[in-house]
This record gives C-alpha cells, structure tokens and sequence, in this order.
C-alpha cells in the first residue's frame, strides 16, 4: 500500500495526530511515520492485516484486497468516492451498493438543443442562425434546484450580429417554502399561450394550489430587448384550474413603461426604444381537449390604455384562437402534429407575444392566421414548420412568413 493512499484513507475518517494505546500490527511501531493513520484505519474496522499480525505495508494489493478497504470505509461513512468509482466493479461482486456515489454522480445534469432556423419574409429579409442551448441542472436538497442556460446564436446572413457571442439566459432556483412553489433568477416567462407574455425577466414567482393554482410574479425585463414592452418594471397575477379536459386561467399583467423598439431588418433594434406609457391588461382563456387528439384553445386579452401608433389608434382589446391535431414528441420518432390558428392582438393588450411572425409593434399590433406542421424524423430530432399571413393594425403593411425550425436535442 502506498504512503498516499494511507493517508487519504485515513483522512477521509478524519484521522488525528493523537496515537492510540494499542498497536495491533507489529511492522508498524510507534514512531513510524504511518503509525497514527493505520492505528486509526484499524480501529475503524477499515484494515485487519494478516494472521501473523503484520501489517504488510510494503506488499502490493489485489485489486479484490483494495476493493474491500473501499467497500469497509464507504460502510463507515467516508468521502471515497473516486475509489468506489475505479472499483465500482469488485465492489458489485462483493454486494456493495454505491449509491451515495450514483446520488452524486445524477445530482447535476447537463442537456442540450441545437436548432437551425430559416425565417422567409415577403416584406423583410431573410433569415437563418443556428442556436446552441446548453442546460445545467443542479439538486440542492431535496427541496430545491438550480438550472442554468448558456445560449449561442451564429447568424448565416447577419455577420454584424456577432457569432461568438455566448449569453447565460437563464439561472434560477425552483423550490418549497412551506406550501408555496417559489421561483426566482432569471428564466423565460411564457404565460398561457405566451400572446401576451413570453420573454426572459429577472424576478421572483409564488404560486400555490395543485389542481387550482394561484400565482404572482414580481421583474423587470434583463434588458428592454427581452422586455421589449416594459423598460422598468413587471408584475403578474393570476387563478389557473385544470379541470380535466378543460383548462381556464384567468390573468392581471402590469407592465411600467411601456413601449417598443424600432428594428432593422436583421432583427436587431436601432437603439431607439418608444415609450408609450404603461399598461394594464387582463386576459382569460380555456383549451378543450374535446377528443383524444384534438385540442381547441381561445383567449381574450383587454389593455386600460389606448395608446396611438403612426397617429392611430388600434384599439384596446385581441383574442386567439387555436385548433391543434396530435404533436410531434422528440421521444416519438414519427410521430407528428397539425395546427391552425388566428388571431387578432392589438398592441395595447400584450407586452410582449410569441408569435414568430411579423408582429408589427410599431404598427399597433398585428391580425391574421397561421397553419403549422411537426414531425419527429427520429429519436430527438423533430422539424416544425408554420405559416403565418398577416397584417398591421395601423397602416396598410402586411406580411407572408414562412418560419422553420430542425432541432436536434441530446
């Protein structure tokens, strides 16, 4: 046995300078610079020696021989865990369970998705990125956990956008405090549908209830960029029910500030930020999964405000209808699904909305309709295609978007 290992077993069973009274091992005498540390193994049950009462430092051990010193200082607590790892198979043939170590090795997990995206628009230039997302999941107790997002976008017709560029999105902790589900850090908010709502914020979310949920949100955007309809601050409440077939929620948002940016045709902003004022919306809506593969969603949305856009006033209210047919499932190869949607939204009554399509926020908002299809062409690799015909709330622009995705996830 080498002098290293020695002490680093006795270390791992917190091993002190003090001797011991006994000497169990003649080839071990006081004195000997291993002396504390084999005293203190022995004691612990960790080592015998042989039957002639040597200790037998110098002789070379089996791998068997090691596995057992492992497998007695694992029984007695010790943090051994690179060993129980290198001999994780003699210690199965000897009927030892490693998991403590399987507990640790699972207690952070790193995921990941790929997507190429091509965006054709008829009023606009063309678009096509790859985005990289790595997750990291992290168990802090059995209460809480932490997940983290690292995101890269390579644009393939926006040079200028910048390619190397590597952003942490997301990083909050989910847990329990007494019977609340808290929520806090910076995460993507896709509220319902997310035609009001879906954007990064950096807050705080409560909510409590199981089957009838009430929650709360308290942010602000990371960046009017992400927040486009709020500069300053965000909050949200709201009463969600699954009823079986039927969901209904119904939700309050009040976002400080309110306003839109003026974008490029890259997708980039020009850095000039319009505020409007703030905004108070509420929202109600229900799906229907009136058949095994049918689902029909509807919302409605209403602003307080009536703030004008190019001179115009789009009015206060929009709503969202949804017919859906199965889906594409990334653990289904084949599988697929069917969509067709529309909707009319006026910018005084969402924040900042989902849709991939043209939304014309500097037009006051946008209406029209959307058919989708998914497909899952193998086991994680599933492909989405939508098309989206719209037009502005103000004004006489329109657009014709054809908006795919591949994503790859492992």
């Amino acid at each position: 046995m080498k002098k290293s290992l020695v002490l680093a077993m006795a270390m791992a069973l917190g091993v002190t300078a003090s001797a011991y009274a006994a000497n169990p091992f003649s080839d071990v005498p006081a004195g000997h610079w291993a002396y504390d540390a084999v005293n203190k193994l022995a004691a612990a049950g960790v080592v015998d020696g042989y039957p002639d009462g040597t200790y037998g430092g110098d002789k070379l051990m089996t791998r068997y021989e090691m596995a057992q010193i492992v497998a007695k200082a694992m029984a007695k607590g010790a943090n051994v865990d690179k060993l129980a790892a290198e001999f994780a198979d003699e210690l199965d043939s000897l009927g030892v369970r490693v998991a403590n170590l399987e507990k640790k090795a699972d207690n952070v997990k790193i995921t990941g998705q790929i997507r190429y995206n091509y965006v054709s628009r008829d009023n606009d230039a063309d678009e096509s990125n790859l985005r990289t997302r790595l997750w990291v999941t992290g168990q802090v107790n059995e209460d809480w956990t932490y997940t983290g997002m690292l995101q890269n976008t390579q644009e393939f017709m926006h040079s200028e956008s910048g390619e190397d560029e590597v952003k942490l999105n997301r990083a909050y902790l989910n847990g329990r405090v007494g019977g609340i589900d808290v929520q806090a850090g910076r995460w993507d908010e896709v509220t319902h549908t997310g035609n009001v709502l879906d954007s990064y914020i950096d807050g705080v979310k409560a909510s409590y209830g199981d089957n009838v949920k009430v929650f709360g949100i308290a942010a602000k955007g990371p960046s009017e960029e992400y927040l486009e309809a709020s500069s300053d601050r965000l909050y949200v409440a709201g009463v969600e029910a699954d009823l079986g077939a039927v969901n209904a929620y119904v939700t309050y948002y009040k976002a400080n500030d309110a306003g839109y940016w003026n974008y490029k045709k890259n997708g980039e902003h020009d850095g000039a930020f319009n505020v409007v004022g703030d905004k108070e919306i509420w929202n109600i809506g229900a799906s229907y999964n009136f058949a095994p593969d049918f689902v029909l969603s509807a919302e409605y949305m209403w602003g307080d405000k009536d703030h004008e856009y190019n001179g115009e006033k789009p009015g206060k209210d929009g709503w969202y209808a949804d017919l859906a047919w199965k889906g594409a499932s990334a653990d289904e190869p084949g599988s697929y699904g069917l969509h067709v949607s529309y909707f009319d939204q006026s910018a005084n009554a969402y924040i900042n909305p989902t849709t991939d399509a043209t939304t014309f926020t500097k037009d006051g908002g946008y209406k029209g309709w959307a058919v989708g299809a998914s497909y899952a062409f193998a086991k994680n690799i599933v492909g989405v295609v939508n098309y989206y015909d719209t037009e502005a709330q103000t004004g006489d622009a329109d657009d014709q978007v054809i908006f795919s995705e591949l994503y790859f996830t492992f």
